[in-house]
């Protein structure tokens, strides 16, 4: 996945920052239209299940869509917000002004938390599941002065770095995941949320952005330093050496970034239409009309039902 902030291994866009080593991009979604900043737009009715325990390999997280049927948020859910439908209204028309494009965002972690979650992309309907290496939970550490992921992290929906994909810039092939996102606005957003953004800055692999780059460094000072310092230094508690980044380090622009999710727009429809080597990714859905593995409502229910239930609460106390 990769944020617009994405790093040039990423789906190999790396934008500004991408790290070299890394096999994902960030995608920083901000807007301006006219000439104010826009960052949340609204938060979309979607509905979710927790299933297995939390903190074990096990939890997973299901969607809903408004009418209770469990779907696919990397599959179902539009990536355009204005090709969505609300409150059972027909679908807004797309906008003239390219600046004025929303996307959908899965927040797979919310800011200040540490644990890995991510969109389990080889699992049918695609839950958020917490990722796990060499048989043990993964953790971001804090790093000081930042703690955990300094922003709302997620995903694009309805987007795929194709791993048969070669960047022209980058010469980099994709990483197999959704775009990935990272939003920097003030609110604090929930596991699983999903909201609307315009596109305003994009950082590939490691920093893009959309809009005005000065105007974010007014709205947000510091803010931007710090991403980049954040993903210099994040895999270094784990042994690992410092990211080091592509395009000298200079963010690039919105019209790169709408390219780059237009383009991995285009892999996923090829994707859930079985025209390319899907390299593993489940594409179970109940929505896209054209595509060999949509499923009915009764067959995503059977998938979820056959996952375990128990929830343990570690916030339960015991008197005794």
């Amino acid at each position: 996945m990769r944020p617009l902030l994405m790093l040039p291994s990423v789906g190999c866009l790396a934008i500004a920052f991408g790290s070299f080593s890394a096999s994902r991009t960030k995608l920083v979604t901000q807007t301006a239209v006219g000439a104010h900043l826009l960052y949340f737009r609204k938060t979309m009715h979607y509905q979710t299940e927790e299933r297995g325990q939390p903190h074990s390999p096990d939890y997973r997280i299901y969607f809903k869509n408004s009418d209770g049927k469990y779907i696919s948020p990397f599959h179902d859910i539009s990536l355009k917000a204005d090709t969505e439908q609300d409150n059972d209204l027909p679908a807004k028309k797309p906008k003239k002004n390219e600046s004025e494009m929303l996307f959908n965002m899965v927040v797979e972690v919310p800011r200040w938390s540490n644990a890995k979650m991510e969109i389990a992309t080889k699992e049918p309907l695609n839950p958020i599941k917490q990722d796990v290496k060499k048989g043990k939970l993964r953790y971001v550490a804090n790093i000081f002065p930042h703690k955990g992921y300094i922003w709302n992290y997620g995903a694009l929906p309805q987007t795929w770095e194709d791993p048969n994909h070669t960047d022209k810039e980058t010469h980099c092939c994709g990483d197999n995941d959704p775009i990935d996102v990272c939003e920097i606005g003030t609110q604090i957003y929930s596991l699983y949320q999903v909201a609307n953004w315009s596109s305003v800055l994009i950082l590939l692999n490691a920093f893009v952005f959309s809009s005005g780059i000065e105007d974010v460094r007014k709205s947000r000072p510091g803010h931007l330093e710090a991403t980049v310092d954040w993903f210099r230094k994040y895999k270094v508690p784990d042994g690992k050496p410092e990211n080091q980044f592509g395009f000298n380090g200079q963010f690039k622009d919105k019209d790169f970034a709408v390219k780059i999710i237009k383009s991995t727009h285009e892999h996923w429809r090829a994707l859930v239409q079985k025209q390319t080597n899907s390299g593993g990714i489940e594409c179970k859905n109940i929505s896209c009309c054209e595509s060999p593995f949509k499923c009915s409502a009764d067959e995503a229910r059977d998938v979820v039902e056959a996952v375990r239930t128990f929830i343990c609460s570690l916030d339960k106390w015991h008197f005794v």
